[in-house]
Order: structure tokens, then C-alpha cells, then sequence
């Protein structure tokens, strides 16, 4: 898992229209907040999907965008991000899943794919990052909000 304090790698991932997303287009304009689901099909990861719905305009407030990866193909990612009306971009995984890139790797027997989230300043430093294999635990909400609300004092 990338840790907190250290530069973010520019990964390249891939939205639902096959277009690159480099995390690094976002330095120097907005912080990114990207939640890593455990599949699209997790009812507690979608919980929380839902949750980052509704604090989008506290995020937007915070200039944070909000960006969701999941570790299915593109095909499968575009009918669950159309199904649930997710306004976010949804991102896959060019060559490897997301979470592979990040270190959120399948635990327990390759069986359980982790899940977690990282918050990226504007100036691509890793501010928060959290993971977990139980998806109950992928989504630390009061570390997240600690972590927004610190960018305020950043500047």
C-alpha cells in the first residue's frame, strides 16, 4: 500500500470510454480522492459508493475530484457505472487492476481482493491511504474527512 507523506506514482488507469487517466493531470488543480472497490457487485462497497455520492458537493467544495476503480474490464465497469447512475469516472486497469498498482493486493489464498481509498493533494502527495480485505473496513470515512478538511490548512 502506498504510504502517506510520499509522492503518488502517476499511474495510468483507463475510464469507461477507454480514454487514459493519468493520476498526474490532476497535480497543480484539484486533490483526488479515488475509491478502490472490492468488485462492483460488493453490496457494502457499493454502500459506500453511495455514500461518496452524497458528500460530492462537500468534496467539490474542498476542490477534491472523486474518482471510483474497480477491478473488472472496462465492458462490465461502463453497464455498473450507467446501472447505478454514478456521476464519478469510474476507472479500470490498463494492464493490471487498479488495486495491483496501488498495493491492494487479493488476500486470503488470492480470494478476497482488498479494498480502500487514497487521497492525493494537489501537488501529488499522498495524504491518505487506507486498505483492508474485509470490505467493511475499505472505507474510512472519518479518515477521509480528517484528511479533506487538513487540505484546508495545507493551502
Amino acid at each position: 500500500m502506498l504510504e502517506t507523506g510520499s509522492p503518488a506514482p502517476d499511474v495510468v488507469l483507463e475510464d469507461t470510454d477507454g480514454q487514459a487517466v493519468h493520476l498526474s493531470d490532476y497535480q497543480g488543480n484539484h486533490a483526488v480522492l479515488i475509491y478502490f472497490m472490492r468488485s462492483t457487485s460488493c453490496p457494502v462497497c457499493n454502500r459506500h459508493v453511495h455514500d461518496l455520492i452524497r458528500r460530492r458537493d462537500e468534496f467539490a467544495a474542498d476542490n477534491v475530484r472523486v474518482l471510483v476503480a474497480v477491478p473488472e474490464d472496462r465492458q462490465t465497469a461502463a453497464e455498473w457505472k450507467a446501472e447505478r447512475e454514478i456521476p464519478f469516472p469510474v476507472l479500470t486497469g490498463r494492464h493490471s487492476t487498479p488495486h495491483e498498482m496501488v498495493g491492494l493486493s487479493r488476500k486470503v489464498f488470492g480470494s478476497l481482493q482488498q479494498s480502500g481509498s487514497i487521497l492525493i493533494d494537489s501537488q501529488g502527495i499522498i495524504r491518505q491511504a487506507h486498505g483492508a480485505t474485509m470490505p467493511t473496513g475499505g472505507y474510512h470515512r472519518k479518515a477521509i474527512t480528517a484528511a479533506v478538511q487538513a487540505l484546508r490548512t495545507r493551502g
